[in-house]
């Protein structure tokens, strides 16, 4: 009687490991393949006990996400095949639970440990997360990170953050935006550098949104997604730099969304930069960037004169020997406006080609050596020039950029003056709204779109505001 309860049963979870087949061939055709492969193929059926089939997955985390995102379907569409009907679900971890015998370990388990252990760090030390990671540049720490009125915020945001032995409360993520070359990427090597040497027990993950990317589709390529998403979830802090470059990659937003918020739970901290506020991101999901701004969101201006000199300064420092003139450093600190990169650049062009041929570093030879950058910081054009420009085009006083007149003759002139501004100046959305009147972000990011749509439709309207650009380029 025992040999044939036993035949009987086994005989049932035939049955239920074929109708388990035919859902899973559901699900797939459902949510897709990606989706899929990450999250609900590992599950398999591993037998039937007390009217429950036992689903198994190798990790607590995939059967919590499971459970939380796709368990209504999985449950309708198990329902819906006769040879399942009274059973109810239940999903097990095999590699901990300790009621599920060895031999029931599922093969995506086995594939997953093997996978991971050929191609991703198998140790959770400072030494896997460097190796996974983008390298830090050693200039770059706080000691070097001169602070004007421009970037206080953010770096006294960094700071905290960097001290702090935990999660700091109000900043989880931080996230930091500005220009380019202004400074986010030396705070974000900073914090990293700080919590390394001062709490080594913290695990720290730095690399930009691209590497990132990069990880995420070697992993799905060589079907090692399990791995990629205990490996990312496991560090103390991670650090994503110049978060836009996933814009328009969904399955990349995807993973980091969920990344994000495995995080998040955990109570670990993230740390994320980008060219601009997290609302004015483009082609980022409306979910992303409600999440990126969550916590505390620091921007860093484009730098002021006294900044400017005050880098310059500090650079200046950390060359014993060279003779640098007064003249010549206040000069730089005028002309060069771009960028702090532009600008330690421009200085380090000018001290090695005094060091190079000899010559005395004068105000005559600076011009000499840095003609072409200096004439590129020339040709950049403010707010102020475009609004001018624009309004004696359209013939209109400029004081009408900054009104809140309403009627076409004004409203479209000022559109494609902001157009312009978004396209010429490195200036963030919010600021060049203040430019025109204390306008909000949004109304800047409406002009952008619909100057965009009538260039589309109207060529002699592309053609007048080609003519333009032109005309500010060249102001």
């Amino acid at each position: 009687m025992a040999l044939e309860a036993r035949a009987e049963l086994h005989t049932m979870d035939d049955v239920l490991a074929s109708a388990w087949e035919r859902v899973s061939a559901k699900l797939n055709a459902h949510y897709g393949d990606a989706v899929f492969r990450s999250w609900l193929k590992p599950l398999r059926f591993s037998g039937s006990a007390d009217g429950r089939i036992m689903l198994s997955v190798p990790t607590r985390f995939m059967r919590e996400w499971i459970t939380s995102n796709y368990m209504e379907d999985v449950r309708s569409l198990w329902w819906q095949e006769q040879e399942s009907e009274g059973y109810a679900i239940e999903i097990i971890v095999t590699q901990s639970n300790a009621d599920v015998p060895v031999a029931v370990e599922t093969k995506a388990a086995e594939a997953a440990s093997s996978i991971a252990s050929l191609h991703w760090p198998t140790g959770d030390t400072a030494e896997s997360d460097i190796q996974m990671g983008a390298a830090l540049d050693p200039r770059c720490t706080f000691e070097n990170f001169v602070v004007g009125k421009p970037n206080e915020l953010a770096h006294a945001a960094a700071r905290r953050v960097a001290e702090s032995a935990h999660v700091v409360a109000g900043c989880n993520p931080l996230f930091l935006y500005g220009g380019v070359g202004l400074g986010k990427t030396h705070l974000m090597h900073a914090i990293a550098w700080h919590i390394r040497r001062n709490n080594p027990g913290r695990r720290v993950l730095y690399l930009s949104a691209e590497k990132f990317m990069y990880q995420f589709i070697k992993a799905l390529r060589f079907k090692e997604a399990l791995a990629f998403k205990e490996y990312f979830r496991s560090v103390d802090v991670l650090m994503i730099d110049d978060v836009q470059f996933i814009s328009g990659k969904d399955s990349t937003q995807e993973e980091f969304f969920h990344t994000f918020n495995a995080l998040v739970d955990q109570n670990k901290q993230l740390i994320i930069s980008g060219d601009r506020s997290p609302s004015d991101l483009e082609g980022i999901e409306e979910r992303v960037r409600s999440r990126l701004g969550w916590g505390l969101v620091a921007d860093i201006h484009a730098t002021t004169y006294e900044l400017r000199l005050g880098i310059l300064q500090s650079k200046i420092d950390q060359m014993p020997g060279v003779d640098i003139p007064q003249k010549v450093v206040e000069f730089l600190a005028h002309k060069i406006t771009s960028n702090v990169r532009e600008l330690e650049g421009g200085l380090n062009r000018v001290v090695a080609h005094a060091t190079l041929v000899g010559r005395a570093i004068t105000l005559e030879t600076t011009h000499e050596v840095l003609r072409d950058l200096l004439r590129a910081n020339d040709r950049r054009v403010s707010i102020e020039d475009i609004q001018k420009q624009v309004a004696a085009h359209y013939n209109i006083k400029v004081s009408d950029m900054h009104s809140a007149r309403r009627s076409r003759a004004v409203a479209r002139p000022r559109q494609v003056a902001m157009y312009l501004s978004k396209k010429f100046t490195s200036r963030s959305l919010p600021e060049i709204g203040r430019k025109f009147g204390g306008k909000d972000h949004t109304t800047v990011m409406h002009a952008v779109k619909r100057i965009d749509e009538l260039m589309a439709a109207d060529g002699d309207f592309a053609k007048d505001v080609e003519l333009l650009s032109k005309i500010v380029q060249g102001s």
